[in-house]
């Protein structure tokens, strides 16, 4: 990270120098500060910090896999793993760190691993799918994202530290014995106090159990050491460089060592304050301190900021500052609440600065907190008031932080630089602004302080942004959703008349979602009355219409499970009509090619045979996507397609402001992909862990995960009021990935409702979805059941039988598919072929 970061400065700046990267692993940098992400569905490319292209636009000669491994300062070269000897005039080593394993006897037995690189978690996930029970040997900050990825993967988890207590560095007592609580809470089995004596293995050479050194005995198949990291700095050492006592490659204040060609950048670097910085932050700054000094520009690195903000197990922790009160005669301000696992700590000087503080459970203050600390000015209210909730008295509204305080410690962005790129360089939107300074494109903990100083700069300077759905409404459509769900309004009329603008009829963007909101309140079949001219051309016909003016056929087939009757009715139907039939992704078999006055009759057949309709064509639930589940596969642990059943069962029909997908996995094998769904549920040992907000399509997101090891009934009623609160929340044609994303407090803030009950709204949510689940009924049924409804599925209202000839087809493939402009084709009726030449 910090040796990419190095070559952004230097692109930055005007330069004329050729570069060479030697690089160890097979792909370019990647960001290690979310690598934990990767065992939650994101990928290699997603964590890439390397743009396409990125190379060649600057000119960079990158060699993947081809490491240096020894210098030759007298003559000015390196030589690499495959032999390449290259010239340098300037030499920059950002070689990182490496992790430190134990001297314990059976180390490097197999099922022992790292915990550093994409490889390290490939190899650790291969094992996961074969062990019972895993250990992580390292209770810091890696060491406890290993443990949550070892839990998450179904794996009963110990962790083992050998302090008295877990995050020994950046938290004190207190904050370690609510940290220890909360994470013994969900599951993990916490030693602390105790170091590893040894790794026991079978006849096979793989483990079988850990001794640790207060003689407890562990069975465990699985270890992840992850107890610390050493600088890597031996091709400095081999080469003559000076290092520390404790390692690190010995540099001055401009990054170089005592070869003025030489500079290091990094973990790998003893800073001129006796310091290797193991952070992100630290490490970017001393890279542009290094690519300012090789463009002919004054840098300097004199120290950096050492806070750290993260989410371990679900549980916040956050430390900055003087977190452990060492300046002598500070004085502590304290907050605890164990019921609720919260601890905050502020270390305050003599003279009421901020030196300091810890954070665990509640680290929404941090974002503000932090620039108080490094700015070293006098508290602008008691300090008690940054800590306490709302409910005692705190937080004193927002904090008026000083332009030069930074807050965005990554880039080492003030928030004068952010209301500057506001007021003076045009930025409108958080987003801009993220591309004009680099704010919050690091670990991102300052992404709502941000938000909130480009709002004011905003509101400042007499910027609107538009809120209002349309012209027609000024309200959002959240606030639709509650006006139409408090006043009982049926009817788009009245909702204009009372809450709207303007004479006309409405609009293409305000008359499709209030639609939906009516839909989504149960406000009868979406036919009927006035809602049935709201309808788009999909929903106004209950399916699809497709390029060259036919439609799809969409029959609901829960959870991909399907009889053979059902497999043949389908096949005969799309014999009989003509049909071009498709298996879908989301495991459903689609039928194309019918006609408006042909759907009445392969619906008739359809429900006839006890098909409903798959809402294909409707902003609702589509799929629920199964794996076989325990009950077929040797690795499932759950049944995965009777859950996906009852699920799809439960929410068809759910009207939303966009489609719904989900996905029910098995086993951490993920075979059903639902960490790529807007709600995904995967199988653990001990029950169901619900992921939300994922999407794929054109901006794939996978999802986070909001609940682990939940019984059936918990999981159910999390579900329902994740979706009603979202139908609730939403933004018109807004699907739950970026919703989630824009929610204020995000993840955290959504458990909180739905688990927690923080507004006080889970019965009513609960109740709607009692309620939708009550009155479901399918569409097509009612339609044809209904003489009014179906005289609206004719292409010809004069001549209601006649088929329209320009929808036209082609043979290919054994099957039909919509004729070019410039093809011969036929007619479709029933199942035979009218001709039609084009000439």
């Amino acid at each position: 990270m910090v040796g990419h970061r190095f070559l952004e400065a230097l692109g930055e700046r005007p330069h004329d120098w050729r570069v060479t990267v030697l690089a160890e692993e097979p792909r370019p940098a990647y960001d290690r500060v979310r690598l934990t992400s990767w065992f939650s569905g994101v990928s290699a490319a997603e964590l890439s910090l390397c743009p396409p292209g990125f190379a060649d636009d600057h000119g960079i000669d990158l060699r993947l896999g081809d490491p240096a491994v020894s210098i030759d300062r007298a003559a000015r070269t390196v030589t690499t793993r495959g032999g390449a000897v290259l010239g340098y005039d300037a030499l920059v080593l950002a070689t990182g760190s490496y992790p430190f394993v134990p001297p314990v006897p059976g180390s490097d037995a197999a099922g022992c691993h790292v915990y550093r690189t994409i490889e390290n978690l490939e190899a650790i996930k291969a094992g996961a799918a074969r062990a019972r029970v895993g250990a992580v040997v390292g209770g810091g900050l890696l060491g406890l994202e290993a443990a949550g990825a070892l839990r998450a993967m179904g794996l009963e988890t110990h962790v083992v530290e050998f302090a008295p207590r877990l995050m020994a560095l950046q938290v004190d007592d207190g904050g370690g014995r609510v940290l220890r609580r909360a994470i013994e809470d969900l599951g993990v089995v916490v030693h602390t106090g105790a170091g590893t004596s040894g790794i026991e293995t079978g006849d096979d050479g793989a483990v079988r159990s850990m001794v640790l050194s207060d003689g407890t005995t562990l069975d465990v198949d699985l270890v992840v050491f992850s107890a610390g990291v050493r600088p890597r700095d031996r091709l400095a050492r081999d080469c003559g460089l000076p290092v520390g006592e404790r390692g690190g490659i010995v540099v001055d204040e401009r990054c170089r060592t005592a070869d003025p060609r030489i500079r290091a950048i990094g973990e790998c670097a003893l800073a001129a304050d006796g310091r290797v910085y193991g952070l992100v932050a630290p490490g970017y700054a001393m890279a542009e301190a290094a690519a300012r000094e090789l463009t002919g520009a004054e840098g300097s690195f004199t120290g950096a900021d050492t806070s750290t903000k993260l989410k371990l197990l679900g549980v916040d922790v956050a430390s900055f500052g003087d977190a452990l009160g060492a300046t002598p005669g500070s004085l502590d301000v304290l907050y605890s609440d164990s019921r609720a696992g919260v601890y905050k700590k502020l270390v305050i000087h003599p003279d009421g600065q901020l030196l300091g503080g810890v954070l665990v459970g509640d680290a929404d203050a941090f974002a503000t907190l932090r620039p108080l600390a490094i700015g070293g000015a006098p508290l602008p209210v008691a300090a008690e008031q940054l800590i306490l909730p709302a409910s005692h008295g705190g937080p004193a509204g927002p904090l008026v932080l000083p332009d030069e305080a930074v807050v965005c410690s990554c880039h080492n962005v003030s928030k004068g630089r952010i209301r500057a790129a506001v007021t003076e360089q045009g930025c409108g939107s958080l987003t801009e602004v993220k591309k004009c300074t680099k704010a919050g494109t690091g670990c991102g903990s300052c992404l709502k302080l941000a938000g909130g100083i480009v709002s004011d700069a905003l509101a400042a300077a007499g910027v609107e942004t538009a809120r209002g759905l349309c012209e027609h409404f000024a309200h959002t459509r959240a606030e639709l959703y509650e006006i139409v769900r408090v006043k009982g309004i049926t009817g788009f009329t009245r909702l204009l008349a009372e809450h709207g603008t303007g004479t006309g009829l409405g609009c293409e963007i305000c008359k499709p979602a209030v639609a939906s909101i009516l839909a989504s309140l149960g406000n009868g079949h979406i036919l009927d009355g006035e809602q049935g001219a709201l309808q788009d051309t999909n929903d106004h016909h209950l399916a699809n219409l497709q390029r060259n003016g036919s439609y799809s056929v969409v029959p609901r087939v829960p959870g991909g499970e399907i009889t053979p009757q059902g497999l043949i009715t389908i096949g005969e139907i799309a014999r009989d009509f003509g049909l071009y039939t498709k298996i879908t992704g989301g495991q459903r078999i689609d039928l194309f090619g019918a006609r408006v006055e042909q759907l009445p009759a392969v619906w008739a057949r359809l429900v006839a045979a006890g098909f409903e309709s798959g809402h294909a064509y409707g902003k609702a639930l589509r799929t629920v996507k199964s794996c076989v589940g325990q009950t077929w596969c040797r690795y499932g642990v759950q049944d995965s397609v009777g859950l996906a059943i009852e699920l799809e069962l439960r929410y068809r029909g759910l009207r939303a402001p966009h489609k719904l997908k989900s996905a029910v996995s098995g086993c951490a094998r993920e075979c059903a992909e639902a960490q790529s769904k807007d709600f995904g549920v995967i199988a653990t040992a001990e029950g169901w862990n619900l992921y939300v907000g994922g999407n794929g399509g054109m901006t794939p997101r996978h999802a986070d995960l909001l609940a682990v090891d939940l019984d059936r009934p918990t999981l159910i009623r999390t579900i329902d009021r994740f979706l009603m609160f979202y139908i609730r929340t939403a933004d018109r044609l807004e699907r739950t990935a970026p919703w989630l994303d824009r929610l204020e407090g995000g993840l955290d803030h959504l458990r909180e409702v739905v688990l927690a009950d923080s507004l006080g709204i889970a019965g009513e949510l609960d109740r709607m979805m009692a309620r939708h689940v009550e009155d479901y009924q399918d569409e097509w049924a009612a339609v044809l059941a209904d003489p009014q409804r179906l005289r609206r599925f004719v292409s010809f209202v004069n001549a209601p039988g006649t088929p329209d000839p320009t929808v036209r087809f082609v043979a290919e493939r054994d099957q039909i598919r919509p004729a070019g402009p410039d093809e011969a084709g036929h007619v479709l009726i029933g199942g035979s072929r009218l001709e039609v030449r084009t000439r």
